[in-house]
This record gives structure tokens, C-alpha cells and sequence, in this order.
């Protein structure tokens, strides 16, 4: 790591800001993890689903006796036997008023993607249940799928057919929405008078969130307690119960829903989908425990896609490289059941592709479009559509006009004396540095030398190229989710217990929350317990998600300990008959500054809060325990740019990564090293999707990667080492916390691709298509036109 110097305030303490080692670590990588494979109950019937084999058509049979006969089996159940139990139909996205039908739990006359849900069996083991749905009947009249192409271009419907024929349109959302300007007639005069307009239209393709642990639930019913258990792998225990709740027509407090550790999530665990809910409706009507373990190729096929879109912009300067104003317009394939808003990632994209730079007039307009193909969920960094087309038209713009693409972004980012920006979007940028990580970035890679070695390789034969990227990451989850409460509390052995509505999946939550807790109670970090995951211990909650934890539920913690901290100080001024300001927290004992002998350990005050408190002054109420619930922060953002150094071989069409850098300004930092596994795990993320990862469809809307031996993802061996260097800039938040889980996956796809666009220059350029595999690669360095 090479960082900066920490800027005053930088929230550095015995704790905070420390490299602290992950706590999780010792249980997870030495197979003490609980994840939810390894806590199925015993009694638990398991599920096997029979999945629609074709894209889209009409249920003619379906028969199930023969699976129903199958000894060991105790049911199969099919939609007709579940939506009766159904009191409150299922929306696929936020809102009940969404654009989209309600999604049946499992499909009864209609199917709209292969792999859709059309029954399900309960049996003693998942090979059972396997078997039995080789012997049902199933018969399906194949209809024409609408599926767009290998470049993402799908248009009208064919022939007039429609996804949800009751819309009349397979235009699921627009935007502008309704009451916003269709139009900006000043950007319009703009692009017919600018110097220069360059306009591209960029694709992103399909790939997806595929975490190590797939999707999964167990749930039953309990008479006696009148209570449907659930645990789930889920980012959201609230969520879970929620949904379930108004499905079945149960009050929250008949649904207990609860996770263990969970294996990876990325944003495709944030709802629930139909498979979890089936599940949950089986346990209630048969009234037994049941149990799911979504399999790999269920997880490909059906678990929820992403990225899927094209977005192109048209890019207005004057003759010195100053931008003038741009324009968007992006089309994203939803699938047949996006799982969250329609045509979100378009609304996210449209107030986010500015990004770091003053681009003056502005305009972005989007649709989204069903198709028979598994519905969009999100996915790590769900808008970078915007930084992927905005990154690789600036580089394509700079190279027209023979400006550096360094220089170009530098003429062009917010400077800090316009700060606090207003973008025209209306996101107010405070304490964003692009020029400061861009200059570092820069730095680091040796930007200012690596035209002469470029030239010098190519010399050779040689084919080196480099690519920046600059970007923007907006937290707390643009205001979608809501206000979060932490509650910690003292136990009588002087630990302090740290109540939740997180849902951890990788993120060290009980690392970092405990960091910020022990911090503010002056105790060490192994006496703090993070408790979370749970909808009867946990408070309500949004789950973890949308680079939010650290700004929502750190500050929150942080001032619940602040507030545990001055009740600690008044109970221990009682004991040591002293003012709580002349009072001290140090190594968990409270004592009279400059008097170390007038000491009082934590597990006295905490005995005398809970079981002397007939000491206690009467108007101070007994026990150790404090909470807030901090509102949803105005939105911040962190920035960062990244940078990479790429070989191709001239022969095979590979691309190896030679540098990977990276300045990330997130404000202060509960734990650097986490900061850069994150930042870290992100790169990889976007290595895989720029060279390897694609789910691919046919024309038919059957899908063709079905297996990893064909949906690809990068191994250690593609990876290199990942450098990261820090601009601190605290944010205007209890802590200066930062948003920043997403940045890795959000910069590191345009990086790339501009690094490879580059080493191909001199063969005519890139063609806008992903992945870049070899054979793409090799096709422009042999001058085969792009298809």
C-alpha cells in the first residue's frame, strides 16, 4: 500500500484506522463458518424445482401423480396448489405500482424464461427429489421468445409479441420520468454548434453475481408458537420476513427470519426471490421444515442476471478539449422478472454519468425492456454502465482531438475551489478529490515514462498499452433504504454487545463495527460482540448493502457508543466521587485523570449499573445501554481513479495484466486493510467481466452457459498484484466515513478496456464489444471487421 499523509482528523486511533485482523477469519478459513448448508435441520424435507426448459410458452401439461407415487417423497406442489395461500401478491420490484405483473411463486400457465419455476417436490434428500421430477409429465407449446442479441440489441418486439401481452408494450419503464423535462434545448444548441461532438454507443453484456454460496433457505412452522422459522442466506433477515409475512398474510411477529454466515452475496441476496418465498409458503401449508440449496447451474441459469445494456452518449467540446455539455441514452434489458425497481440501474446511471467532471449542459434519457430471458438483480455497482461508457468516450474524444487523456480529464474534473459542486443532476459533491487521486494514480504508474517504453516496445513488436479511469460512488443508497439503529449494551462482565440490522457477506462488519465501538468505549475489540442477522435480537433494518454500512450504521454506532460511554462515566462518578468530566476511559477501566489509583474496572460499573442501582442518584435510570438510529445521511461520495498497464500477444490475442493501480479517496478509514481487500475483490470483479464472464442466450432464449466450464471467471493466476494508494478526505458524517464498496467493480471495466484500446491503436482501435477475449483481440490486430 502507499497511502498519503493522513489529513488532520483523519479518525486515526487505538483502533480506528488500524489494519485490525478480520475476526471472522480464524472460524471462516478454518471450516468453523455456519453457513447455511451446515445448519439444515434434521427433520428438513428438500426441494428440487422442476424448471421451465424453454423461454417462453404455454403450460399444456402438467402432471404430477407419478412424482407424487415416488416413495420418500412427501409432496409436489405446483402453482395451483400454492397461490391460494397467497394473500398478498408478490411484486418483482419496489412499489406495488410498478410497471411489472406480479410474479407468480411458481409459473401455472405461462412460462417467460428458461428456468422458470413450475413445481416444486419435497422429498427425503435432494437426490430424491431429483428423481421425482424426471417423472413428471410436462408439456410446453413453445412460443417466440424475445431475446436480445449477442450485443445487447433487441428493438421491437418481434411480430408484435410481448412479454406480459397485458401491458401492451414490452417497454417495462422510461425515463424522463413524468413530470420531468423531456428535453434540454440548450444542450440541443450545444451539440449543433460544438467544435467537437463525438458520440459512441458502448454495450455492456450479460454476467453475473455467481457468490460462492448460491442461493438458499430453510423455513418451517411451528403450531405451538404459532411462528414460521426462517434462515436464510440473505443480505436482509428483514426483508425476508417482510416479504414473507405479506405473502402468507402472517403479522411480522409470526415470521422469525434469521442468517448465518453467509458466502458471498454482491447484491443478488438484497430480495427475495420466488424459489425462497415457495419455499416458505411449502413449510406453511405443509406444515413440516423445508429446505432449499440453490445448485450452480440453478444459480446461472436462474439466479438473477446482470449488466445487461447499451448506453450511448454524444460528448460536445470546444477546440481546446473543454466539455460542453453531454447527452445519454441507455437501453437495459430487465428480463422477464427484474427482482428490484425497473429500470433502476437507468435512474442511478442518469444522476452519476457527469461523474468527477463539470460537463456542462446535460441531458440522459433510458428505457428498459422485458425480454424472455432471468430477470436483472443487482449487481455490484449496478449504475457503472455510466462510468464504463463516460471513461471510454472520453479516451476515444481525447484521441481525436490529440489531447493526452490524462490532460483531457484534468482540464475537464471539478476543481476543489468549486467545491461544494452542484452537479446538473442536482448531486451536491463536497469533499470528492479527482484531481488529487488522479495526479497520485498517475504518479504511481509512471504515467509520464510509459510513452517511451510503449514506443520502445513496439519497436520490438511489442504490443503495451494503458488505460485511466476516473469515477464517483454515491452512498447512502442514493436514499432508497432507510433510517438504521445500533443498539449496544454493556453486559454484567463489562463486554459491550452490538445490536444490528447489518447483514454481513463478506464486508468484516464484525471487524470493523466492533473497531468503532471499542474506540468510542475505550475497551479492547475482543470485548465487543457484533450481533446482527436476526429479526428478533436485531433491530429493523436494511440489510448491508449499497456501500452504506460504514456511513449508516458506523455513525450510528458511534454515537450510540459516545451516549453508552457518558453513562458509563456518570455511573462510574458515583463510585469514585468525582465529576464525570474529570473522569478517563483507558484499556476498560475508568479512572480520575492524573490519579490512576481512583480506578473502577468495567465489570464493577457495569454490576453496580444492573444490580446496585440503589446507588445510582434516583433521576438516573439503571443499566448500560444506549441506542441511536440515525437518519439516512445526505448523499456522499468517494472517488477514485484507477489505472492499467497491459501486454498483448501478438499471436494468441491474450491479455496479460501487467500493472493494476489504484487511488481511492473514502474518507477516513475504519480498517485500511479491509478498505483495499474490498477495493481489491472489486478489481477481480471487473477483470472477470472485462475478459472472461458472459451468459450467453441463443436466438431462442435458451442459455448456452450453463456450467463454469463455459461461464468463466479469472483465478488467482489472472490477477496482479493490485496497487492502492489513499487521498483522506473525511466525509461531513459522524466518523468522516465514505462510501466505497463498489469502486473496484465500478472502475476497473473501463481501466481495461481503455488499456487495451490503447495498446491496439496503432491496428485501427477497439471495437465497443465485451468480453475482450482473445479472439476479439486477435480479430482487430488481423483487421477482421468487429460483427
Amino acid at each position: 500500500m502507499t497511502a498519503t499523509q493522513a489529513a488532520p482528523g483523519s479518525g486515526v486511533g487505538r483502533f480506528l484506522g488500524q489494519s485490525v485482523k478480520r475476526r471472522e477469519d480464524a472460524r471462516l478459513v478454518t471450516g468453523h463458518g455456519r453457513y447455511l448448508e451446515d445448519v439444515l435441520w434434521p427433520d428438513a424435507w428438500h426441494v428440487a424445482f422442476l424448471r421451465s426448459p424453454v423461454a417462453r410458452g404455454r403450460i399444456s401439461t402438467l402432471d404430477v401423480k407419478a412424482a407424487r407415487a415416488l416413495p420418500g417423497v412427501r409432496a409436489v406442489l405446483t402453482g395451483a396448489d400454492l397461490d391460494p395461500l397467497v394473500k398478498s401478491w408478490w411484486q418483482t420490484a419496489m412499489g406495488k405500482d410498478s410497471p411489472q405483473p406480479p410474479r407468480r411463486l411458481l409459473a401455472a400457465d405461462d412460462v417467460r424464461y428458461a428456468g422458470e419455476p413450475i413445481a416444486m417436490v419435497l422429498a427425503e434428500s435432494r437426490y430424491l427429489a431429483e428423481d421425482a421430477l424426471e417423472l413428471i409429465d410436462l408439456d410446453i407449446e413453445t412460443q417466440p421468445a424475445i431475446v436480445s442479441d449477442h450485443r445487447g440489441r433487441w428493438g421491437a418486439a418481434k411480430d408484435g409479441e410481448l412479454v406480459h401481452p397485458e401491458y401492451g408494450s414490452n417497454v417495462a419503464s422510461t425515463l424522463p420520468y413524468p413530470g420531468m423535462p423531456d428535453s434540454n434545448p440548450a444542450l440541443e444548441e450545444v451539440l449543433a454548434s460544438a467544435p467537437h461532438v463525438v458520440e459512441e454507443t458502448f454495450h455492456q453484456h450479460r454476467y453475473i453475481c455467481v457468490p460462492m454460496e448460491t442461493r438458499g433457505i430453510q423455513a418451517r412452522w411451528d403450531p405451538a408458537r404459532d411462528l414460521l422459522e426462517i434462515v436464510s442466506s440473505t443480505q436482509n433477515v428483514h426483508e425476508v420476513r417482510s416479504t414473507v409475512s405479506r405473502l402468507l398474510g402472517l403479522s411480522d411477529v409470526q415470521v422469525h427470519a434469521r442468517a448465518e454466515d453467509v458466502g458471498g452475496a454482491f447484491g443478488l441476496k438484497c430480495f427475495v426471490d420466488s424459489e425462497e418465498l415457495a419455499v416458505a409458503a411449502a413449510a406453511y401449508s405443509q406444515q413440516c421444515a423445508v429446505a432449499w440449496i440453490e445448485d450452480r447451474n440453478e444459480n446461472l441459469v436462474a439466479g438473477g442476471h446482470s449488466r445487461t445494456e447499451d448506453l450511448t452518449v454524444s460528448l460536445a467540446t470546444d477546440a481546446d478539449g473543454k466539455i460542453l455539455g453531454i447527452k445519454g441514452h441507455h437501453v437495459e434489458d430487465v428480463g422477464a422478472f427484474p427482482t428490484y425497481g425497473v429500470g433502476g440501474n437507468a435512474g442511478l446511471a442518469m444522476m452519476m454519468l457527469p461523474g468527477p467532471y463539470d460537463v456542462g449542459q446535460y441531458f440522459y434519457s433510458a428505457e428498459a425492456v422485458f425480454s424472455n430471458t432471468c430477470g436483472m438483480t443487482p449487481y455490484r455497482g449496478p449504475f457503472l454502465m455510466e462510468t464504463v461508457a463516460r471513461e471510454q468516450l472520453i479516451d476515444i474524444t481525447a484521441a481525436r482531438l490529440g489531447i493526452d487523456p490524462v490532460e483531457f480529464r484534468r482540464r475537464n474534473m471539478i476543481r476543489p475551489d468549486q467545491l461544494p459542486f452542484t452537479t446538473p443532476t442536482g448531486l451536491v459533491l463536497e469533499t470528492i478529490t479527482p484531481i488529487e487521486t488522479l495526479d497520485q494514480a498517475t504518479e504511481m504508474i509512471g504515467y509520464a515514462d510509459f510513452r517511451k517504453e510503449q514506443a520502445a516496445a513496439r519497436a520490438e513488436g511489442r504490443i503495451l498499452g494503458i488505460g485511466i479511469a476516473s469515477y464517483i460512488e454515491g452512498s447512502p443508497a442514493f436514499g432508497a433504504a432507510g433510517a438504521e439503529q445500533v443498539t449496544v449494551r454493556m453486559d454484567m462482565a463489562g463486554q459491550a454487545l452490538v445490536f444490528m440490522g447489518s447483514g454481513s457477506h463478506g464486508q468484516s462488519v464484525e471487524t470493523t463495527m466492533a473497531q468503532v465501538v471499542a474506540e468510542e468505549l475505550g475497551i479492547d475489540i475482543d470485548d465487543v460482540r457484533i450481533v446482527q442477522g436476526d429479526t428478533i435480537s436485531s433491530p429493523y433494518g436494511t440489510g448491508t448493502a449499497g456501500s452504506r454500512t460504514a456511513t449508516t450504521f458506523g455513525g450510528a454506532a458511534r454515537i450510540a457508543g459516545q451516549k453508552l460511554k457518558e453513562k458509563i462515566l456518570q455511573v462510574a462518578a458515583v463510585a469514585l466521587e468525582a465529576s464525570p468530566d474529570d473522569l478517563e476511559i483507558t484499556d476498560g477501566v475508568v479512572s480520575v485523570k492524573g490519579t490512576p489509583g481512583a480506578a473502577i474496572g468495567m465489570e464493577q460499573i457495569a454490576a453496580m449499573a444492573y444490580a446496585g442501582h440503589t446507588m445510582l442518584p434516583a433521576d438516573m435510570e439503571p443499566g448500560l445501554e444506549a441506542k441511536h438510529r440515525i437518519r439516512n445521511p445526505p448523499l456522499m461520495f468517494s472517488n477514485a481513479c484507477h489505472a492499467a498497464i497491459v501486454e498483448i500477444d501478438r499471436d494468441t490475442g491474450a491479455v496479460e495484466i501487467k500493472r493494476y493501480v489504484v487511488s481511492e479517496d473514502c474518507g477516513n478509514m475504519i480498517n485500511p486493510m479491509v478498505v483495499e481487500g474490498q477495493i481489491t475483490g472489486g478489481v477481480v470483479q471487473g477483470i472477470g467481466g472485462v475478459f472472461y464472464e458472459h451468459f450467453v442466450y441463443d436466438g431462442d432464449g435458451n442459455p448456452l452457459t450453463t456450467t463454469f466450464l463455459d461461464y468463466l471467471l479469472p483465478t488467482a493466476a489472472d490477477v496482479p498484484d493490485i496497487e492502492i494508494g489513499h487521498v483522506i478526505t473525511p466525509s461531513n458524517t459522524p466518523g468522516g466515513f465514505k462510501p466505497m464498496g463498489e469502486g473496484g467493480a465500478i472502475c476497473s471495466p473501463p481501466a481495461l478496456i481503455n488499456a487495451v484500446r490503447d495498446a491496439l491503436a496503432p491496428f485501427g482501435g477497439l471495437p465497443n464489444v465485451q468480453p475482450l477475449t482473445p479472439e476479439v483481440v486477435l480479430d482487430v490486430i488481423d483487421g477482421v471487421p468487429a460483427v
